[in-house]
């Protein structure tokens, strides 16, 4: 059962991390990583107060510990915060290489003008 566990959850960290990559800050982007922030505040908030409870999904999800059901959580979360990272750096980047483009072009001498 620890093996399924495992390639559910590469394969989800896959998933997202193309999903965030691949798409843009639209509303159907933001209401999703709006919906997943919700969903893990509930679930972190639970897992407070029920600790026991982690425990018990762990295990029927054949992980030993809530502990390390957590740490994979933990990790997917960290992939998503890095995906998105990355999309919003190379967006940033993108924007300024054609702000500087056009910056250049605007000030550039014209032939024939004296300076």
């Amino acid at each position: 059962m620890l093996i399924i566990v495992q390639i559910i959850l590469v394969a989800a960290v896959m998933v997202v991390s193309l999903a965030l990559m691949r798409g843009g800050s639209n509303a159907r982007h933001l209401a999703v990583r709006r919906i997943l922030l919700m969903i893990f505040a509930v679930v972190a908030a639970l897992s407070v107060f029920f600790p026991e409870a982690l425990t018990r999904v762990a295990g029927f999800l054949g992980i030993g510990r809530g502990t390390d059901l957590v740490l994979y959580g933990a990790v997917v979360s960290l992939f998503v915060f890095m995906a998105t990272t990355y999309q919003r750096f190379r967006h940033a980047e993108n924007a300024l290489t054609k702000l500087s483009r056009r910056i250049a072009i605007d000030e550039a001498e014209k032939p024939g003008q004296l300076s």
